[in-house]
């Protein structure tokens, strides 16, 4: 195990886990908007958004995938000392972390069943940067419309067209994160 693996939990778990878990289901229940997410310091390429997310909503139970460069040793040992969770292929994660481009393609997470559409993949989506531009949402948790700024469109659309079924995701950019479930409408501003 690596050192740095040791180092940027949450200082004070109980108070801080439950913080940003009230912030994650407030960025998923408003989609497009942008909030702060703190109090994780995890080893790069992790952002501090994404290591707060995996460090309250990930346990031993929640099997984790790490894409492309997040995929490194460093992060691995950080992910089971801290969380716990099982580091599984792309297909068998109930979370998912990387960029956009190293998450493609996006149709081998699970989607959920008929039955069961809960039992779907959540992507945590590291962005350069977080702006309510580009893209044009609309659905629940939106008063009229908001912006977000995504990688692209076409993939949130072909998700929006399975609903019940499909992904969920978060977006984080340092300390900012948003939200885009499955159920928010996409189009081009």
């Amino acid at each position: 195990m690596t050192p740095e693996a040791l180092l940027g939990g949450f200082s004070d778990a109980p108070t801080q886990s439950s913080f940003a878990f009230r912030a994650a289901l407030e960025i998923l229940s408003r989609p497009g908007e942008i909030r702060a997410l703190t109090g994780a310091t995890p080893p790069a390429p992790l952002s501090i958004a994404a290591g707060a997310l995996l460090l309250t909503l990930c346990d031993g139970t929640t099997p984790v995938h790490l894409a492309g460069a997040h995929d490194c040793a460093v992060l691995r040992d950080w992910i089971t000392f801290h969380c716990g969770a099982p580091l599984v292929s792309a297909e068998q994660a109930t979370f998912a972390v990387g960029t956009w481009h190293e998450l493609h393609p996006v149709t081998r997470f699970a989607i959920g069943q008929p039955d069961y559409p809960d039992r779907s993949a959540t992507l945590i989506v590291e962005m350069a940067d977080l702006q309510q531009s580009d893209a044009r949402l609309i659905g629940p948790g939106i008063a009229g419309f908001t912006l977000l700024s995504l990688p692209e469109l076409a993939a949130f659309q072909a998700n929006r067209a399975l609903f019940p079924l499909g992904f969920d995701c978060f977006f984080t950019s340092g300390t900012r994160a948003a939200g885009l479930p499955r159920s928010t409408f996409v189009e081009a501003c």
